[in-house]
């Protein structure tokens, strides 16, 4: 029997040979895997080819200019023909036409990368078909919508197709099915409209063919297809490939009476924006109109910007607050209520002329014109006034309708508005004046006004006990609703208006206008007030006011009375509500068809 070595007595040298003559086989071994995992770790990282995706056809286009286009997709993706050559002209068809289509501008994105191996870009026009994919690559582009397909073959004769061979790949929702055996008709729905498609065993095969007979009204597809038209001239997609993309588990609602109930409507967006076209219409023309306000602000030299939406101090509008707690600091804080006082603080630091798009809220009831959380813009122009703010709101409502709804005449709440009219211009006592004969410009004494108040049915608060409130009520009364077409209210009196630069004629008003159209208001501008003392005095009258129980007077905000003794420029400064400029740009009565998620009531 072999004597066991005993390890332990053995020298270092004697150690290290006897480890060397048992395991030198697994040594090796482990050391040539490693090797070859090492080469080929390496030989991925800085040797794999990329990955073309996809290839072009149907691309009207020069040799020439092909070559350059190629030329320019090596050099944005580094491709290198050396090490994986592509004969281009097998994958482009080409054109000597020396009239053929040159512009880079129109080459579009068509594949991103797909596995390792940095990106994977292919520039060029004309329709995606072929897969040139390596092994278990996804070809998973949608490359035209519906839109795209109809505008350009609507106008085209039915005979005039046997010669037009045009691929395209889309993808939507199936709104509507009419199986016939071995061959059927479905629509998709995108985001651009409907398309109907036809669907044949002969052209997809049994096995898809099969697939797609359990496909339902409310799946996802995605087809690629050779545009036709039918005998009754409806453009169609032959579809030469089916995917069948998502499954839907609850059906829409009925298709003729769609999604009725107001109230679900709201409360389930994504089934209304599905069945309801005019919902979608109006979700898409929002971002539209709101693009067209901040083109037409930064055009005039205004720069967007954003402010705090927490605050610890209730100020820039009369309104209640939604009160918040941040736990950090142990404090209550409002969710703000307006933009303006920080806005005008930048004013102080020399920006000069800014604007802000945001959400305000206020713990107000809710109706058809109003939403506790709206959306809300404020600007402010160093060296502007009221003249000023005047022009620019009906420069940029008139804009609106020119370069977004292309129309000048709209139907709102049962009227007729003229936006691209003449604005009227009038003051506050003369609106008052012009109805009910009482002139507000004289002087007059508290109690004097109060017997007119009680004369009209007028109920006065303890907060509006002044002259000033009386004519605002007197306003609410019998002029607000008067005022239909575009007009500018001015001449507001002081007690109202904390905020506002008193006018130099009569210090009893300031300079001050409201918007109204339809109505209702749209806009409230100031020349704005920038002594430091006049605007303390100001924040004073209002914590009266809170004493008195009006929960909407605004706190003393003593950063900002300290920003004015800095010295702020004379400065024209408005509000306009976006949600209500909506309204009357989609022609919609209720603030809820312009928001996407309006604020509802529990069920």
């Amino acid at each position: 029997m072999e004597k066991k070595t005993d390890f332990k007595a053995l020298s270092n040298k004697a150690k290290v040979q006897y480890i060397w003559d048992y395991y030198k086989l697994h040594i090796l071994f482990g050391g040539v895997i490693a090797a070859i995992v090492i080469g080929l770790g390496y030989h991925f990282i800085t040797y794999r080819k990329p990955v073309l995706s996809v290839i072009m056809i149907n691309v009207q286009t020069t040799s020439e200019n092909a070559e350059a286009a190629f030329d320019e997709f090596s050099d944005a993706t580094g491709y290198d023909k050396k090490q994986q050559p592509i004969d281009v002209s097998a994958n482009l068809q080409f054109s000597d036409d020396p009239n053929a289509t040159t512009d880079y501008n129109d080459y579009m994105v068509l594949s991103t990368m797909i596995g390792a191996g940095g990106e994977d870009l292919f520039f060029g026009t004309g329709s995606v078909y072929t897969d040139y994919a390596e092994e278990g690559a996804l070809m998973d582009l949608r490359t035209y919508v519906s839109d795209d397909v109809l505008e350009k073959y609507k106008d085209i004769p039915h005979d005039d197709f046997e010669n037009i061979n045009d691929i395209y790949t889309v993808a939507g929702r199936i709104m509507f099915i009419r199986k016939m055996g071995k061959a059927s008709f479905f629509t998709i729905q995108d985001k651009t409209g409907k398309l109907q498609i036809y669907i044949s065993v002969n052209d997809i095969g049994e096995d898809k063919y099969d697939l797609f007979k359990s496909a339902d009204i409310g799946d996802i597809v995605g087809v690629t297809g050779r545009v036709m038209k039918t005998r009754t001239g409806e453009v169609t997609l032959k579809c030469l490939e089916y995917t069948h993309l998502v499954k839907a588990l609850k059906p829409l609602p009925e298709k003729f009476h769609g999604l009725t109930d107001i109230e679900e409507r709201y409360r389930r967006r994504y089934v209304d924006l599905i069945m309801n076209e005019e919902s979608k219409n109006i979700a898409f023309m929002r971002p539209r109109i709101i693009r067209c306000i901040q083109n037409f602000m930064d055009s005039r030299g205004f720069v967007e910007v954003e402010t705090p939406v927490l605050s610890n101090l209730l100020t820039g509008a009369s309104a209640r607050p939604f009160i918040t707690h941040h736990n950090a600091q142990d404090i209550d804080m409002y969710l703000r209520i307006a933009l303006e006082l920080p806005l005008k603080r930048l004013l102080v630091g020399g920006m000069e002329a800014v604007y802000e798009i945001g959400r305000v809220f206020r713990n107000e009831g809710m109706d058809p014109k109003h939403d506790p959380q709206f959306t809300l813009m404020e600007a402010y122009l160093a060296y502007s006034d009221l003249e000023g703010m005047m022009d620019l709101t009906e420069n940029m409502f008139k804009t609106i309708a020119k370069d977004v709804c292309c129309k000048d005449v709209f139907n709102w709440c049962g009227n007729e508005i003229n936006i691209g009219g003449t604005w009227q211009r009038i003051s506050m006592t003369d609106a008052i004046k012009n109805i009910t004969g009482i002139d507000f410009k004289k002087d007059m004494t508290l109690e004097e006004a109060l017997d007119l108040a009680k004369q009209h049915h007028i109920e006065v608060q303890n907060h509006e006990m002044t002259v000033g409130h009386i004519i605002n009520l007197f306003f609410e009364k019998y002029v607000e609703e008067t005022l239909i077409q575009p007009t500018f209210l001015y001449g507001h009196p002081v007690e109202i208006s904390p905020l506002t630069k008193r006018n130099k004629e009569d210090s009893r008003f300031v300079d001050r206008f409201e918007l109204f159209i339809g109505g209702k208001e749209f806009a409230n501008a100031y020349t704005e007030l920038n002594d430091p003392i006049d605007q303390l005095e100001r924040f004073e009258e209002q914590l009266k006011e809170k004493d008195l129980g009006n929960e909407e007077a605004n706190d003393i905000d003593m950063d900002f009375v300290e920003a004015l003794e800095y010295g702020m420029p004379p400065a024209g400064g408005i509000g306009y509500g976006i949600d209500r400029l909506c309204m009357l740009f989609t022609e919609q009565e209720s603030i809820r068809d312009v928001i996407l998620f309006p604020t509802m009531k529990n069920r």
